[in-house]
This record gives structure tokens, sequence and C-alpha cells, in this order.
């Protein structure tokens, strides 16, 4: 047997000739001469502590004894503790503790105007000297804020001028970005200023921070047009960031800079995508100064980077940013130049398990205008339906009472009108990426030239002048071929395959009267009536239309209110609902038959004064031979006694 084997016997032996021993006698030996050698005494080894009790708390100033201390005096222990600790940790502890109980003090609504005054002076005056080291906590920092809301305007003086050499280390803190915000809206125009000249050459560095973006976007909103300039000349070019003059030039746009300044466009573009990269990777993209920054990126981007930008957006990001002018015009980009998938991805995106953007989206006055947009490109008519036009259903009333929610609706009902929208809506709708709009272009061609074969000059002349480019500040109202579904076809199947024009008729007789007399509904009320564009509603819908025209017969054959009892306007009598009525009656011959037989017939006299008039004027004015000789008989003697004047334009031969 080898000497290892021997050793492992004999510590066995040992180890079970000791464990008797220690099993018979339970009381604690006395401890040798030696107490620190524990090494060499197994007793002390074995040994447990008296009690069985680990680590409890002892009282203070008794060292012999282990008292157990109650609940409530652990928890006091505790507290005093963690305060000690604090105040080792933090150097103004104690001062924000005294802040804080001036804070509670200051913000109540029930104190009085002095009162608070003088609160805001006493912490002000703690304060001082030591602002830019507070202001970063969260207690203090909301101490600040109050005491900048309601301050004087020395004392806001007194606060900038202490934090205002402090400011671009401020502004990457996360608590100390919401006093800064609040010093800038109360600040001069001079201050304003200086605060901007102090972000010069850290504009690119604090845009991908994700709390400095929120001072240089707040700083972007308050400031003057040269301001604002100046901000983003920045991020256009390094030339513009190292000189200052060049950022007075008059021109706006990244496109007019290179041409007046004579930069190197190949150098713009380098810069700015090393600096749009890093936001959309981080996804800081909730700015209006970011949108600002995309928008005129994608006018000079190639195609690789202008396509790479459509990538990153077309999801979540860009329902982010559907609520500013520039977001909402770089969604639509995404959805004329983005592929089948991408577009796929941003409009599941509107729509998610937990919330549903599509309502929200609807009634912003930007965000209406990206539906508008996906109606009239999006080829996929089923998944449209199904996330966009079911939740527009669900609360129809109000997206036609409302004065953004109702664009999307008319835009199915009458595409691209001067009339529902304005030019600038109209110019978002044309907008394009000139370096993917001459790729599509170029695609188009070499499939016209793979089918036909040879294709003529003039052809080739006409398609060149069909691209649009903004590269000039000229806007032309051409199409961009976006999708391959014909227009028509398109929106049979999204108004009226999908029910939605059924569902849009009903609701119209369910609020005829109060869709009249407003303002905004009115429109879609007019359109829905005469069956929209091209007539796309009559052929499937005629009997739906012809109840719509009975309820809005019904609401004006009620009697003429009087006087005394007027509680709100006839809706012959209404401004508004007049004059949608008036222009029902000439466009449409059947609503007029039905109006004049069930509400007008034999009381034309008594309505012949007032808005009405314009209505009665209407029967006689319309170019429907029959509509004209049926009112004629009653209104004619009204207009040789002079009781009715036709005032139209449109006057029967």
């Amino acid at each position: 047997m080898s000497s290892k084997g021997l050793k492992s016997t004999k510590r066995k032996d040992n180890e079970s000739s000791e464990k008797p021993d220690a099993l018979k006698s339970k009381k604690p030996k006395l401890s040798p001469s030696n107490p620190t050698d524990k090494k060499h005494n197994p007793t002390i080894q074995n040994q447990k502590p008296v009690g069985g009790q680990h680590g409890k708390p002892k009282a203070f100033g008794n060292n012999d004894k282990s008292v157990t201390l109650s609940k409530k005096e652990r928890r006091v222990q505790a507290k005093e503790l963690t305060e000690a600790r604090k105040k080792r940790r933090k150097p103004h502890y104690t001062l924000e503790q005294e802040l804080a109980t001036l804070w509670e003090k200051m913000r109540r609504r029930d104190i009085g105007k002095e009162d608070r005054l003088k609160l805001i002076s006493e912490a002000l005056q703690k304060m001082k000297g030591k602002m830019h080291e507070i202001a970063g906590s969260h207690v203090s920092s909301r101490v600040l804020q109050t005491c900048l809301k309601y301050c004087s305007q020395d004392e806001k003086e007194v606060v900038f001028k202490e934090l205002h050499p402090h400011f671009l280390s401020l502004a990457s803190n996360t608590y100390a970005v919401h006093v800064l915000q609040k010093m800038l809206d109360g600040a001069s125009k001079q201050q304003l200023s200086s605060c901007i000249s102090s972000l010069r050459g850290h504009v690119a560095s604090l845009l991908r921070h994700m709390v400095g973006s929120v001072v240089v976007d707040h700083a972007y909103h308050l400031g003057n047009a040269a301001q604002k300039q100046e901000l983003l000349g920045e991020l256009y070019s390094t030339e513009l960031q190292l000189f200052k003059d060049l950022n007075s030039t008059s021109e706006k746009r990244v496109v007019d800079i290179i041409a007046k300044l004579g930069l190197q466009k190949g150098s713009v573009i380098r810069h700015m995508t090393a600096i749009v990269q890093p936001i959309l990777e981080k996804g800081i993209v909730d700015h209006n100064i970011t949108h600002k920054l995309l928008i005129e990126y994608m006018t000079v981007a190639d195609k690789t980077s202008a396509a790479f930008v459509i990538q990153q957006l077309s999801g979540p990001l860009l329902i982010r940013m559907v609520h500013t002018r520039d977001g909402s015009r770089l969604a639509m980009l995404c959805v004329k130049h983005g592929s089948a998938k991408e577009r796929k991805k941003l409009i599941k995106a509107m729509k998610t398990e937990k919330e549903s953007h599509v309502g929200s989206i609807a009634s912003d006055q930007y965000g209406s205008m990206v539906l508008a947009c996906i109606f009239s490109i999006v080829d996929d008519t089923k998944l449209v339906t199904k996330i966009i036009v079911r939740e527009l259903e669900a609360n129809l009333k109000d997206l036609v009472m409302g004065k953004n929610g109702r664009r999307p609706l008319l835009q199915l009902l009458h595409p691209n009108s001067s009339r529902y929208f304005s030019r600038d809506d109209l110019a978002s709708l044309d907008l394009s990426v000139p370096s993917l709009c001459l790729m599509d272009k170029s695609e188009t061609l070499s499939e016209t030239k793979d089918s036909d074969g040879k294709e003529s000059a003039e052809e080739e002349k006409d398609e060149q002048e069909d691209t649009v480019t903004e590269q000039s500040g000229l806007e032309e109202n051409v199409t961009i071929a976006g999708s391959k579904k014909d227009p028509l076809l398109r929106r049979q199947e999204l108004l009226v395959k999908s029910g939605l024009a059924e569902r849009l008729i009903d609701v119209c007789v369910e609020n005829a009267e109060e869709f009249l007399k407003s303002n905004f509904a009115k429109e879609v009320m007019y359109e829905v009536a005469v069956g929209g564009c091209d007539g796309i509603l009559l052929p499937t819908l005629s009997e739906n239309l012809r109840e719509l025209y009975q309820a809005i017969a019904s609401v004006a054959a009620e009697p003429k209110p009087e006087e005394s009892e007027k509680s709100s306007q006839h809706i012959l009598e209404d401004f508004h609902s007049s004059r949608t009525i008036r222009r029902l009656v000439l466009d449409s011959p059947t609503f007029a038959s039905i109006l004049f037989k069930k509400a007008l017939s034999g009381k034309c006299r008594s309505w012949a004064q007032g808005h009405c008039s314009r209505i009665l004027s209407a029967f006689l004015e319309t170019q429907d031979v029959q509509v004209r000789e049926m009112a004629k008989e009653e209104l004619q003697v009204l207009v040789d006694e002079g009781a009715l004047k036709i005032t139209g334009t449109k006057k029967p031969e």
C-alpha cells in the first residue's frame, strides 16, 4: 500500500475517534492557553455560537449581553444608517432635504403669490453658487424648475448666469435637461441666442445622445429662422460648422446651399451620413430638427443611402414621426419608394397587440395625410382594410366631424381635390426622392424596352417630364409610379368592397342634420350624397343613397320654428347646411326631386327669404331639365314678383 493510502486511513481513524468524544460532552470546553491558535485546536473550530443565533443586532454600548431589538427599533436603526451613508455619498444632502421642504410648500396651488415668492427667494439664496452641482439631482432639479417658473426676471437672470457656463455638461444629464428646458422657455432673446451659440460644434454629438437631443430640439423650436438655420447648417457640412458667416445665406435647402457656396456634394453626403446613421441606429427620431435633417438628406442622398434610410424607418420608428410636417413627408416617401415588405411593416406597426395608433394618426394634422397617401399608393388593399379601414369604421362619426379625421375619407371619395386639400398637402403627396425616382424610371424604361422593343424619342421625353424632382424651388403636380394597381380599382376595394362606404352612408343617415350644419362634416356629407368622384358609390349603393336623400328631406320638411321658439336654426336657414343642400340640388337630380316633393312643394313662398332663397334659386339654375320644370311653376311666380332672386351663375338656356 502506498504512503498516500496510509495517510488517508489514519485521517479517517482520527476523525472517527473525535466524533464520539464531541457527541459525549455537550458542555463547552475551556479555551486553551493560546486562544488564537485555532488551527491546532479542533474544539474551537467546531464550537457553535451560544444560543444558535447568527447576526442578530445588539444594543449599542452593551458588549456583554445580546439584546434583540424590536422591528420598530430595527427600522429606526436602518434609517439612521441609510441617512449616514447618503450624507457621506452626497455632499449636498442636507441642502437637498431643506430644499425639498421648501418645494413642498411653494408648489401648492392654494399658496399666495407673495408667500410663494418669499419661499422661492429663500430657496435660490440657499442654492446660490451650487446650482450647477445640484441641478443634476432628481430632487433639486424639480425645485429649480419651480423657481424658474414663478420667480422674477432678475432672479431668472441670476440662475441663467450661474447655469450658462455649464450648459453643455448639464445638457447630457437626465434631470438637469428639464431645468435647461424651463430656463430656455423663460430666456430673453439675448439669452436664447447665447445658449444656441454655446451649442455650436456640439449639435451633432448631442443629437446622438438620448437626453442631449431634447435640449437641441427645444432650442431649435424656440429659435427664429436664422437660429434654426445655424443649428441645421452644422449638420449639413463641415464648412458650415467651422465658419459661422456661411450660415447667414438666404438659402435654406441643402441643395441650394451646395449650389450657392460651391460645396462638394460628395463631401456633404458623407458628412450627413455620418450623423444620420447613428441617429437611426439608436432610434432617436422624435425631434423636429431630426425630421428636417432626414428630409433634407433624402434630397441629396444616393439611391443606396436613401434606401437604407427607408429600410431603417419603415416600422415603429416612423409611427413616432408622423406628427410633424417633415416627419409625415418622410413617411410618405417611405410609402412611395418602399418595397412591399417595407410598406407592410409600416402598416402593421400602426396596430399592435397592446394598442392601435390608427385613430390618433387619423386625427392628427399631418398623420392624416400619411393615411391618405397609403390609400393612394399601397396595392395590398386586404392588409389596409384589415388594419386601417376597420379602425376607422369604429370611430367614424368623430372622424367625419373632425378637421383632420375627414381627410383620409375625402381622399377615397374625391382624390387629390384642391377643395379639400391645401397646396402644401398636395405638394407633400407629390414629393419623391430624386435618386430613387431616377432608379424607378430606369427600371420602367428597361421593362418597356424588353416588352415593346424600341421606344420613340418623344415617349422618352414625356416620361422624363413626368419625373418629379424637388431640387429646384418649383413644385410640379405630377404623379409617381408607386403602385401597379389601377387607382379606381383600388378605391373600389378600399371604399365599396370593404364595407366602409355602406357604413359611412349609415352614419350620415343617423346624423344628417348634425353633419350638414358642421363646417367640416358637410364636405363628407356632400361627397357621399353625390356618390363620390366618378360616381364610385352609385352602381352598388344607390338604394342606400336614396335613404340618405330621404333622411335629409325629412329634416328639411320639419316646420319652420317661430322666432320665440328658436333654439337652433332650421336646416334650410343654417349657413353651412343651406350651401351644402344648394350644391346637392345642382349636382344630384335625384336628391333635388326628393327634396322638392317632400319638403318644399307648396311652401316655397315661406322659404323665399334668407339663406334658403339660394336653395330655391338652385332649382331654376340646375342643368337637369326635369328638376327645373318640376319647380318652375311654383318658383317662377316668386321670381316675377321679385320675392326670389336668381343669384347663381348657372342659368338655363
